[in-house]
């Protein structure tokens, strides 16, 4: 059953092919993610400023609903960094305090959800093409920034204002030093420790669970002798509350800024995560029905005492490898969610607040991300534009703001370069010369070699259709060989490079291999700084030649008969016309 292009009840296809043995897969991936869902989810609710249990609430009942309505067999919804430091940013940019703040969240999150559906609909998603990456890894440096320096005073067992953007919070807490506390630095260098060793000596294993209950334990046994840091409050099942919104005037137009940041922030993570998971998986994807997914999520949330709602990196990459069957394993992991929540929700009480704030500090940090900065920084003049804009935003400003604003960057320059590439059919003359025809004169047939003719801009705009294009040729099982000819190709950037670079790891693993002739100097700068050279490899790269515009193409075909290790092989091009796809 569908409405407008969008599936109603797309996991009623799992259910009916469900058995044993897909139930045992789902099974086995949903307990590895619930193991790291448990603090994981408590630590995002800290970032937010929130009570512990509101992540926990949050993973179980999103975990639960998003699969009914999801696109993606691998994304794991709940609570994430980048959208639990916005609802911190929101909620400190309006002055709220800690009890306004979850007072006002089910209202938030109910305008969330309302825009995430009515967007799914109306088809939205696709914006996300017009979003440089260079935003997202901006505004994710600058929320780590903020989550450090938001978690350091839980650290060092400060009390001090709290601040919407980093500069403030940073005044407040060099203010506060001096009044730190002991007993909590204490429990932060014992749980730094037993991270560290459980990391090293442990691998495989749920570290950040393993770490909590380390601490837990030490700190017991030193009890008697005086140490008595700030405890977090332990979570009672049995009276998980109904939240629902309360409706006035003036609080809504307040948050309504705010909710649509937040929803604007998860579309673009989970669409990164999707399409990312998508490509290595050989997936097809839908991002405006994995929008109707987190709409569904985030009502329940609302209702359910959770938080915001989107893709979680983490818990999805866990998921991906730990291969699951199907979507149920998210359903089976929020179950076990729930149960353990139960059974052990009391237990919280005795874990030490300044312990989950040091592993979200660790957390923060390795959202710092040095070798995509690089990328964004070396790549081209707008990458670097668009984030240092979004980033040195992100920290003067509140991050709603930040992200706007980056996004705005972004758009605006895609809106001075051209939006897509344009692909043309390559065939043979009688002398075998190269010749460019008519896309009515294509032979309808596949080919062990497909040249491929990119022409145009070649960006962050346009990436996503450029690597769905060459999926579909790249799937064919008789291809062996693929020649971006990219003589007349411009404006290639991070996102695009990155995108390149998927297109080749996919075709590898389906038994092909890329190679590029015909490049420019402009370009080649770019995939050298971008590492995209190193991995085609210099023997699969050709330049172009100004005297013969041609030979690399020559060339390139040679270097395929060289790897095929035939002389003779079925050559056709896949082609596109400007606005117009053919294959």
């Amino acid at each position: 059953m569908s409405w407008k292009g969008l599936e109603l009840f797309p996991i009623g296809k799992v259910l009916r092919q469900y058995n044993l043995r897909k139930a045992k897969q789902d099974a086995r991936a949903a307990m590895n993610v619930a193991l790291l869902d448990i603090p994981q989810s408590m630590a995002y609710a800290l970032i937010a400023g929130l009570p512990v249990q509101t992540g926990i609430f949050c993973a179980s009942l999103s975990t639960i609903t998003g699969p009914v309505l999801a696109s993606s067999r691998f994304i794991m919804l709940g609570p994430s960094n980048a959208t639990a430091v916005m609802l911190l940013s929101v909620f400190l940019s309006l002055g709220y305090s800690p009890g306004q703040a979850l007072i006002a969240l089910p209202l938030l999150l109910l305008l969330v959800a309302i825009f995430m559906t009515v967007g799914a609909f109306c088809k939205v998603a696709g914006i996300t093409q017009y979003i440089s990456k260079a935003v997202i890894c901006g505004y994710i440096t600058a929320a780590a920034f903020l989550i450090i320096i938001n978690q350091l005073k839980t650290v060092c067992g400060l009390h001090v204002p709290r601040a919407a953007t980093f500069v403030e919070s940073l005044g407040n807490f060099s203010a506060g030093l001096g009044k730190t506390d002991t007993d909590a630095l204490i429990v932060s260098g014992i749980t730094l420790v037993s991270y560290l060793l459980l990391k090293r000596f442990a691998k495989g294993l749920p570290t950040i669970a393993l770490s909590l209950v380390v601490t837990a334990v030490v700190v017991y046994v030193l009890r008697p002798y005086g140490l008595e840091p700030e405890m977090l409050s332990g979570i009672n099942a049995s009276s998980w509350p109904l939240t629902l919104p309360t409706f006035q005037w003036k609080e809504f137009t307040e948050i309504a800024g705010g909710a649509l940041a937040v929803a604007f922030l998860a579309m673009l993570e989970s669409s990164s995560i999707a399409k990312s998971l998508a490509a290595q998986a050989g997936d097809r994807i839908d991002l405006n029905q994995q929008m109707l997914s987190m709409g569904a999520a985030t009502f329940a949330s609302s209702l359910g005492g959770g938080m915001a709602v989107s893709g979680s990196l983490t818990r999805s990459m866990l998921n991906f490898r730990s291969k699951p069957a199907t979507r149920m394993s998210s359903v089976f992991s929020g179950t076990i969610l729930i149960v353990a929540l139960f059974l052990f929700g009391d237990k919280i009480a005795y874990l030490p607040r300044a312990a989950l704030a040091t592993l979200v500090i660790l957390v923060g940090i390795s959202l710092i991300n040095p070798e995509q900065i690089r990328l964004m920084l070396k790549t081209t003049r707008n990458d670097a534009t668009v984030f240092l804009v979004t980033f040195v935003g992100g920290l003067i400003l509140p991050l709603d703001t930040a992200i706007y604003l980056g996004a705005a960057i972004s758009i605006g320059l895609f809106v001075r370069q051209a939006a897509r590439p344009e692909l043309r059919e390559i065939s043979f003359d009688e002398q075998g010369n190269l010749l460019e025809r008519a896309p009515e004169v294509q032979k309808h047939r596949r080919p062990e070699i497909a040249i491929v003719h990119v022409e145009g801009d070649l960006f962050f705009a346009s990436s996503d259709v450029f690597l769905d294009q060459m999926r579909h040729l790249a799937e064919h099982p008789d291809l062996r060989i693929i020649i971006l000819r990219m003589r007349n190709a411009r404006h290639l950037d991070a996102t695009a490079a990155s995108t390149m670079m998927e297109l080749t790891r996919f075709a590898r693993s389906k038994g092909s291999d890329l190679i590029v002739s015909g490049v420019h100097p402009e370009l080649e700068t770019v995939m050298r700084q971008s590492g995209l050279l190193d991995l085609i490899g210099e023997k699969n790269f050709f330049r172009y030649s100004p005297e013969n515009p041609t030979i690399s193409t020559r060339d390139a075909l040679k270097r395929a008969r060289e790897i095929t290790g035939v002389d003779s092989a079925d050559i056709t091009i896949y082609t596109a016309d400007k606005g117009k796809d053919h294959a």
